[in-house]
């Protein structure tokens, strides 16, 4: 399971940096990775898409336990 909680985290990750750059800069950095213009699509980037909106929708659902997966296992210098 937690590697699926890493695997989710960096995909939600993915996408705020995408959607941070669509809102600053007006790029989609998934087209442009896959050489495509601001809004177009392909059947990879719709699967990217959709792989990022499931991870968002899995941190929601199953924030608690994935806190309580990780408790005890963040450096220490991260505990607050």
């Amino acid at each position: 399971m937690k590697n699926l909680d890493v695997l989710a985290a960096v995909l939600v990750v993915v996408g705020a940096l995408n959607w941070g750059a669509v809102g600053i800069a007006h790029m989609d950095l998934v087209a442009l990775l896959f050489g495509m213009r601001f809004g177009e699509t392909s059947g990879l980037t719709s699967a990217v898409y959709s792989l990022v909106g499931l991870a968002g929708i899995y941190q929601a659902i199953f924030w608690r336990g994935i806190q309580h997966r990780w408790k005890g296992h963040l450096p220490a210098a991260s505990k607050a």
